[in-house]
Parts: structure tokens; C-alpha cells; sequence
């Protein structure tokens, strides 16, 4: 059933629809990061060894990363509201199964299946929004998005350590995992009454070919960089990062002539998307990583708790928040402006806050610093990926779900690999948290020439109402 026309009457039904995404699209963000506060409880509770925690953190990504591309083309292929559905149900399933594991096993399987949950749920919440909202209600709804897919992340870091602190009903670290029951349970009985029942085509087939290309590339290439760090990059590290190179590269080779792509290469022709992408991944990857570091600075050299540590970055959402919902109401120049000028704001934010707390916590003067940085972290990418999503045909939609849910992970995962080992091998954290921060800094800036390049194209051009 598709969404009615624009009117006041439909707009109830819009809300409804983004409530049902975006309540997803949280969940499916807050558990990336949610256990990782819960760590040490678990492996209290469980009696686990400390590879089976890793893989109890780290399972998660891995599954959602390797299966995000297929799963956006599974939404083409089977339509997408029904893709969200099933991924729901496999993430809420999930959550239950991890709540009531007996045994760290049963955990790490039930943390998989969780993020091929959130794999196969993900994509689809962009594609519906890209095909069924236009101009000014879909530069609101991906503003909406964009904050909850970044916030997400800082929001399951409080929650985590509210959550685990708190000890409901003495369950322990078990809650971290329940509290998604209920709210998919509800997701799950809203979801066919209000989403739309569209698909990108009708005729889009899945590659097995390229799936198990990808599959097997995005695999050699997750791994090493997750579990190579604490190894110290040993051998097999780097033979695996060359091997998913050499299939990565055969992919696109296939791709280029497949019958029905797995991520159709048509999504990267037009002009500006190329640049606007990578300069969004830039800004996401520097995120995590600022996310991660300065909370393990704040835990280790400051001696925070991991829910005060939490607490600490409420000025960085505010900040994130406030721009994420009043940029589609700037003038136009403005916008324009803003993808260039948010990097640079996220950098000094980043830099100052660096040199002022890198031996003690000033609570009035790091506030603006973290709003700074938020407000500039969704500036430079809010407005792009919107300005993108208007650039690409809708039958093309689940390809940018896919890019912009695929280069954000990887772009993270490669950022705490190479920096977060910056911080560790740094004499002094201080230090490290400097040299991060600088690094950060570099990136941000070429992030901010990506999108000035991307803004560069059809800026006299492109309407006012896309």
C-alpha cells in the first residue's frame, strides 16, 4: 500500500511510518555499541575467556558488516517493507535468544544472527525513505535519520551502563539485550499496518555469484581489522586484508557485467556522488573513532565511570540533534555551505577539547567544545547525504542504503584499527589523545574537499526543492 500524497491528512501517516524506521533503524545502531559497556559483566557472568567476549562484542559487526549489500538487494528483490519485517523479527528473536543464554556459545551465536538481523533491517529504513518522501519531507526525514543512525552509537554507551548498572529484576548484563524485545514486539505489530508495501523492481534478482564475492571479501577484510589490533597485525592479518583486496577487485570486475548487480555501479555515475560518499564516510569513521577514544581516555586517564563517561557526550547529541532537525529549514545557500563547513567546525571542536582535557575534565568549558563538534559532525554529513539521495534515481535506492551503510562501518572499523593502536602506543595517553585528535584533524579536512567536490557538481543546476 503505498503512502498517500503529500497533504495534512497524510501527514499523520508519514510520522507513523518514520516512527516504525526510525525506532529500528535505533536499535539496530544502539546494539553495535550497547554490550561493549556490559562487557565485563558478561564475562563475569558467563565465566567467558577473553576471545569469547571479543567475539560477543565484535560479532555483531561482523555480521552485519559482511551482509549489508546483500541484504539492501534483498529488499529490491522481496520488496521492502517486508525485508525490514523479516530483519526485525530476526533481530527481536535474537535479542530474546541473547538475553536468556545459558552459556557464552550460545551468546556469540545469538550476537550473529542479531546483526544479520539489523543487516537485513538496516538498508530498507533509507531505501523507503529515498522512494517514497521528496524535496523538503525527505531532507526532513533524512535528517531525522542521519541523527539517529550516528547518535545511535553514544546513546548505547549510556544505556549500557544505565541499564547494566541498574540490575533489573538481578538479571544482571541480561536486560542490555531484553529491552529490545518488547519494543520489537510492538514494531512488529505496527509495521504492516503503516509501512508501505513497495519494492525498488519488480524484476531485480539476487547474484549468487556476487554475493559470494562480496561475502567472502567483505569477511577477509572486517576481520583482520577487528581482531588484528590486539595481535599486534600478526601475518595472517595481512594476508587476509590482501586477499579481500584481490576479491574486492574481482567483484567489481563481475559487477560491471552482471545481468542483475548485486550493488548496481549506475548509483555512482552521477556527479558529486562519488566525493559527497567519501567525504560522509570520512566524517562517520572520524566519529567512532573520537567516540571511542575519548571514552577510553575518560575511563583510563580520568578515572570516569562508563555511565559518567556516557553522560559526558549529552552537549555533543544536543549539539548533533539540533542541527540534524533545523538544517532542511536553512536557505539554500546555507545548505550548501554547510558539508564543507561542518568537517572544519568537527575538527577544532575535536582539537580544542583534546588539548584542554587531556589531563583533567573541565565539565563548562568542554560542553560547547562537544556541541561544536556534534553540530559540525552533522552538518558535514546530513545535508550530503541528502543532496546525494537526490541525485540518484529511486529505482536505485537500496544501491545508496547500501553504500552509505557499508562505507560508515568500514570507514569506523578502519579508523579504530589504525588510530585507536595511535592512542595505545602513545607514552602517555595524553599524548595519544592528542596525536589521535591531530589525525582526526587531517581527515576531516580532506573529508571537508570531498565535499566541497561533490558540491562543486550541478550546483547551479540542481533545484531548490531536491
Amino acid at each position: 500500500m503505498p503512502l498517500p500524497p503529500h497533504s495534512a491528512a497524510a501527514a499523520p501517516r508519514r510520522r507513523a511510518v518514520l516512527a516504525v524506521l526510525l525506532t529500528g533503524q535505533l536499535m539496530a545502531s544502539m546494539d553495535g555499541s550497547i554490550v561493549s559497556v556490559a562487557a565485563q559483566s558478561i564475562r563475569t557472568g558467563l565465566g567467558a575467556d577473553g576471545t569469547a567476549v571479543q567475539l560477543i562484542v565484535s560479532g555483531y559487526l561482523l555480521a552485519t558488516g559482511v551482509l549489508l549489500v546483500t541484504c539492501a538487494r534483498i529488499g529490491d528483490v522481496a520488496g521492502y517493507r517486508r525485508a525490514f519485517l523479516l530483519g526485525l523479527g530476526c533481530f527481536t528473536g535474537a535479542s530474546l535468544l541473547c538475553g536468556a543464554a545459558p552459556d557464552a556459545a550460545v551468546l556469540v551465536v545469538a550476537r550473529i544472527a542479531q546483526g544479520a538481523g539489523a543487516a537485513l533491517l538496516i538498508p530498507q529504513v533509507m531505501s523507503l525513505i529515498q522512494v517514497h518522501w521528496e524535496g523538503a519531507a525527505r531532507r526532513r526525514a533524512l535528517g531525522l535519520y542521519g541523527m539517529v543512525l550516528a547518535l545511535g552509537v553514544a546513546l548505547g554507551q549510556v544505556a549500557g551502563g544505565l541499564v547494566t548498572g541498574a540490575d533489573l529484576f538481578g538479571l544482571g548484563w541480561r536486560p542490555v539485550f531484553l529491552i529490545n524485545v518488547p519494543v520489537g514486539a510492538v514494531l512488529l505489530l505496527l509495521g504492516p499496518r503503516v509501512l508501505p508495501d513497495s519494492r525498488g523492481d519488480g524484476r531485480a534478482r539476487l547474484d549468487p555469484a556476487g554475493v559470494a564475492l562480496l561475502t567472502a571479501a567483505m569477511a577477509a577484510f572486517i576481520v583482520p581489522l577487528v581482531f588484528g589490533p590486539e595481535r599486534g597485525f600478526p601475518g595472517w592479518a595481512w594476508f587476509s586484508l590482501a586477499g579481500g583486496a584481490a576479491l574486492l577487485a574481482a567483484f567489481v570486475r563481475h559487477e560491471s557485467g552482471a545481468g542483475h548487480p548485486l550493488l548496481d555501479p549506475a548509483a555512482l555515475k552521477p556527479e558529486g556522488v562519488r566525493p559527497g560518499l567519501a567525504a560522509c564516510w570520512l566524517v562517520m569513521g572520524c566519529y567512532t573513532v573520537f567516540l571511542l577514544v575519548l571514552t577510553l581516555h575518560m575511563q583510563s586517564a580520568l578515572g570516569f565511570s562508563p555511565l559518567r563517561a556516557g553522560l559526558a557526550f549529552v552537549p555533543y547529541t544536543v549539539g548533533f540533534g539540533a542541527l540534524s532537525l533545523t538544517w532542511h529549514r536553512y536557505p539554500r545557500p546555507l545548505r550548501d555551505a554547510l558539508p564543507v563547513a561542518g568537517p572544519i567546525a568537527f575538527a577544532c571542536g575535536t582539537v580544542a577539547l583534546a588539548i584542554l582535557v587531556r589531563d583533567q575534565w573541565h565539565a563548562y568549558t568542554s560542553a560547547p567544545l562537544l556541541f561544536l563538534a556534534g553540530a559540525g559532525h552533522a552538518a558535514g554529513y546530513s545535508p550530503l547525504i541528502a543532496r546525494i539521495a537526490s541525485l540518484v534515481e529511486p529505482r536505485l535506492a537500496s544501491a545508496v542504503a547500501a553504500l552509505n551503510s557499508t562505507g560508515p562501518m568500514l570507514a569506523g572499523v578502519v579508523a579504530v584499527a589504525g588510530l585507536g593502536g595511535v592512542y595505545f602506543a602513545a607514552p602517555a595517553s595524553a599524548a595519544g589523545l592528542l596525536r589521535v585528535a591531530a589525525a582526526v584533524a587531517v581527515l576531516l579536512a580532506l573529508g571537508a574537499v570531498c565535499a566541497a567536490r561533490a558540491l562543486s557538481y550541478r550546483a547551479a543546476t540542481l533545484p531548490d526543492h531536491a
